[in-house]
């Protein structure tokens, strides 16, 4: 049986988990194949360091000598450089690429794809977005011939965990974190996670695949949890929803802004029997809506070392069938078409914002008028509780308000004119609604 050569970049929980499967499932993999994968160096940044299962021959800290002659190379470094660089030799030199390296994709998608199609090798990257759930190959393969529309998903498990404790539990923000570094299921520095960033880097990753477009990680418009607060839980409990960081891609075909492709992560509403209302935990899912097809949704385990490894496995087995087969290189969908990538202004959306204001005579009339001169339709008002004060000072209430859908921009107009009413003494929260 016909060889591969495997050379892998970087030896993390990852990396050591890919390497183990490789050396210990070798004969499982050659009949997937059609060829015996035999790995020929790990570089890494020490050599010295012992790594369990894997025998100290294969390392080296030369990268460039470790592609040198690969048939496949694995990308388990991360960051832009040297892995962007590296990346590039490989391609050039023959060999495919398969990576988990979801912040170069975002940033250089277009690029990478190119210089695998003049090459005519493979660049796959299933593990770069929502760890072992096959996403990146159903929408870019299985729905080619179809057209789709939207793509909705949990896509971070960090900040899902969070979100969820916070629900269920009834736990504050800092609790949650806490929690989730304590499992691991967060870094201890979070801010990737909880600033939405990692979410931002994989939306970037499906928008370009779903919409045959270039969309990078400047394009997509973001906002994290920080703010999501306990009250804020509770509202939207009361309210009939659940607090989900979502990653959102769509086609937008008439926006006021004209024709495009919108990008963008933010904490949003989701009606509690939403499909995605019920994931939990560090769990991921992606909901996918596509002309013919209808809705889709792709769930499970969305990181960790063994999931991840299983990710990046199926992709060196999917290149290798095809370095055995003679197969040609990368998809269409590297760059088929340029649409804009809009501005989060241009969509259409529904709010709910909470007011924490004085309980006067005629408050409701001035935050009413607000909406109408922007015309915003509004859903529901509703007075959740009364504030209790110390006697002598002004009594407050709580106004929570829904809207009929309306273009983010007249919303967010309308939410800065309430701000700024003087019957209104805090602008407690605003979230978007989705899932209707």
């Amino acid at each position: 049986m016909k060889s591969l050569h495997v050379a892998m970049l970087g030896c993390g929980v990852v990396g050591t988990e890919v390497a183990r499967r490789i050396l210990e499932n070798g004969d499982d993999l050659a009949q997937r194949t059609g060829a015996r994968l035999e790995l020929t160096a790990v570089a890494v940044r020490d050599a010295d360091k012992e790594r369990p299962g894997i025998p100290a021959e294969l390392l080296t800290t030369d990268a460039q000598a470790a592609i040198a002659g690969a048939d496949i190379v694995i990308e388990l470094m991360g960051g832009i450089e040297p892995a962007r660089e590296l990346i590039l030799a490989a391609l050039r030199s023959g060999a495919s690429v398969v990576t988990a390296n979801k912040a170069l994709l975002a940033e250089s998608y277009g690029e990478l794809m190119q210089a695998a199609d003049s090459a005519e090798v493979r660049l796959e990257h299933e593990a770069a977005v929502a760890g072992a759930i096959p996403i990146i190959r159903p929408v870019g393969d299985s729905l080619a011939g179809d057209r789709i529309t939207r793509v909705m998903g949990i896509v971070n498990g960090t900040t899902n965990y969070i979100l969820d404790q916070m629900d269920s539990e009834g736990w504050d923000f800092d609790t949650a974190l806490r929690t989730a570094q304590e499992l691991g299921f967060a870094e201890a520095d979070p801010t990737a996670d909880i600033g939405g960033h990692d979410a931002a880097a994989k939306a970037a990753i499906l928008a370009a695949i779903a919409f045959h477009t270039p969309v990078t990680i400047d394009d997509v418009d973001v906002e994290g949890i920080t703010g999501v607060t306990a009250d804020m839980i509770e509202t939207a409990r009361a309210q009939g929803f659940t607090i989900k960081l979502l990653a959102i891609c769509e086609e937008l075909a008439d926006s006021p802004e004209g024709p495009g492709v919108s990008a963008r992560v933010y904490p949003a509403l989701l009606p509690r029997d939403h499909v995605l209302s019920g994931v939990g935990g560090a769990f991921n899912a992606v909901f996918v809506e596509a002309e013919a097809a209808g809705e889709l949704m792709f769930y499970g385990q969305g990181a960790g070392g063994a999931p991840t490894a299983s990710a990046v496995l199926g992709d060196v087995v999917s290149v290798g069938r095809r370095k055995v087969l003679g197969g040609r290189g990368q998809y269409e969908r590297a760059v088929a078409v340029r649409r804009p990538v809009l501005p989060i202004s241009a969509i259409t959306t529904r709010y709910q914002i909470t007011l924490d204001v004085f309980d006067r005579p005629g408050v409701l009339s001035r935050v009413t008028e607000v909406f109408a001169s922007e015309q915003v339709s509004i859903e529901l008002v509703q007075q959740t509780q009364v504030v209790d004060e110390p006697e002598g000072t002004e009594q407050r209430a709580k106004l929570v308000i829904a809207t009929h859908s309306g273009t983010d921009a007249a919303l967010r107009r309308t939410v800065d004119r309430l701000a700024a009413l003087d019957v209104v003494n805090a602008l407690t929260s605003v979230l978007r609604i989705e899932g209707h």
